[in-house]
């Protein structure tokens, strides 16, 4: 299954939804779509929040692709965050302790909440 990402701006957070599989297949491809949306997660510029709610599966070769998409964002002074991460991505995020490098929340609510009132308030009246 090909990974599909979509996107929304709430106020100064952009969301990035990311549906189905990142494996060794296509993380080169999700590298290639993700990348373009950080450009502007920066210092004064937006934050980014990974919407993981409808990835079924990451593997290794997904997180190298998120690694380096922190660093890039670490980098700008910009700030990148994963959100609803299902059962088995949250597993596979624990077992190879990637939790303690990449910020978590329960929820896009969650996530916003932290990053931007304004974002959360966006959200919030749809």
């Amino acid at each position: 299954m090909p990974v599909h990402v979509t996107t929304k701006h709430f106020a100064d957070v952009l969301v990035v939804a990311v549906e189905g599989r990142v494996d060794y297949v296509n993380a080169e491809e999700f590298r290639a779509v993700l990348m373009p949306h950080l450009k502007n997660c920066r210092a004064g510029g937006d934050k980014v929040v990974l919407d993981m709610s409808r990835m079924e599966y990451i593997s290794s070769a997904g997180l190298r692709v998120l690694i380096i998409a922190a660093k890039q964002a670490h980098a700008a002074q910009g700030k990148l965050v994963a959100a609803t991460l299902q059962p088995v991505v949250r597993e596979i995020f624990e077992i190879s302790r990637f939790t303690l490098v990449f910020d978590t929340h329960e929820s896009l609510q969650d996530a916003l909440r932290e990053l931007s009132p304004a974002a959360l308030s966006a959200l919030q009246s749809g």
